[in-house]
Parts: structure tokens; C-alpha cells; sequence
């Protein structure tokens, strides 16, 4: 199972670009002062039902795939 993790100094250093999945919303977002930040503006799933979290992983799979074709 993944776990979130929290972003350190060297994480960020070593990113090209930092996504965020709503964080901004919440007015407590380290990404932009680092590098190029992109906000998903995605449902945090926690306490939510197994459906909603598969509905939020899902919708993340897809869009690192997308991320990762436009990369290339």
C-alpha cells in the first residue's frame, strides 16, 4: 500500500515539477515556492468510501499518464 508523504527540501530540489492534489485550497502549499507547481485540485480521500477512493486513484492514474506523455 502507498502511503502519502510529505515533501522535504531535497524532494523538491530534486523535482522538475511538483503536482499538488488541492493543497492550495487549503492555503498551506510549500510547491510553488520550490519549482513549477501544478494543482489537481483533487478530493482528499480520506474517510471517504472505498468507491470515492478508487474514483480519486483512478482519476490520478490517469492523469500522471497523461503528465507522462506530454513529458516526452
Amino acid at each position: 500500500m502507498n502511503k502519502p508523504k510529505l515533501l522535504t527540501f531535497q524532494m523538491a530540489q530534486d523535482a522538475d515539477l511538483i503536482v499538488t492534489m488541492g493543497c492550495n485550497d487549503q492555503g498551506i502549499c510549500p510547491g510553488p515556492f520550490f519549482k513549477p507547481t501544478v494543482d489537481w485540485k483533487l478530493e482528499d480521500p480520506k474517510g471517504k468510501p472505498i468507491e470515492k477512493v478508487r474514483e480519486i486513484r483512478d482519476e490520478i492514474e490517469s492523469r500522471v499518464k497523461r503528465l507522462i506523455l506530454v513529458e516526452k
